[in-house]
């Protein structure tokens, strides 16, 4: 199971600052074949303009508001898409399929995509976001904890999973966050959120 993060309190979220040479935009008819490249050269993989419409486009809960570029020459390089585990959600957004090409990397894109989406959260009254990682990701993990993101224990192993990761980033580990969540946000959304 991946390591599960959470954001509070989108209202003081700060404001992107898209490096020079890079402009932020939402989805445009033809990035269809982008997502897949940027996608696979993050992750690896051969997804395909197909994949993206079966991962992506054609899923109920797409909003082409909420697909997010980086552009370098209107070329896009990196991405970030506001996402809901249920169609229905009003709450909880998912930061989805954060990606920048590699050749683009130490320029903070991961951080001002996601930041991106986090502000159409924000801006569509969510409470929180949520997102999944894995344990070798380990800069998108620290980019996710500069932007305030906290682990969750979701299952059995993640303390000791986040432990370790927390050793690897040289800093202080952090305790489960369980009952601060649950006064900020209620039962209700706690359950969903670690379902």
């Amino acid at each position: 199971m991946q390591l599960r993060m959470l954001r509070l309190n989108l209202a003081s979220l700060p404001i992107i600052e898209i490096p020079d040479n890079y402009k932020l935009r939402t989805y445009q008819e033809g990035d269809d074949a982008h997502w897949a490249e940027i996608i696979n050269s993050s992750f690896g993989g051969n997804r395909t303009v197909k994949d993206t419409y079966s991962q992506i486009i054609d899923c109920p809960q797409f909003s082409p508001d909420g697909l997010f570029f980086i552009t370098q020459d209107d070329q896009p390089i990196g991405t970030a898409c506001a996402w809901k585990r249920d169609t229905n959600e009003t709450e909880i957004g998912y930061l989805h399929m954060v990606g920048v090409k590699p050749d683009h990397s130490g320029r903070r894109l991961g951080k001002w995509v996601s930041l991106a989406v986090m502000h159409y959260f924000c801006d569509h009254s969510f409470k929180c976001v949520i997102l999944e990682t894995d344990d070798f990701r380990i800069p998108a993990v620290k980019t996710y904890l500069n932007l305030s993101f906290v682990p969750l224990f979701v299952d059995t192993d993640h303390s000791k999973r986040w432990d370790n990761l927390f050793k690897k980033l040289k800093l202080p580990v952090l305790p489960d966050q369980t009952d601060m969540i649950r006064s900020e946000l209620g039962d209700s959304i706690l359950k969903r959120i670690y379902a």
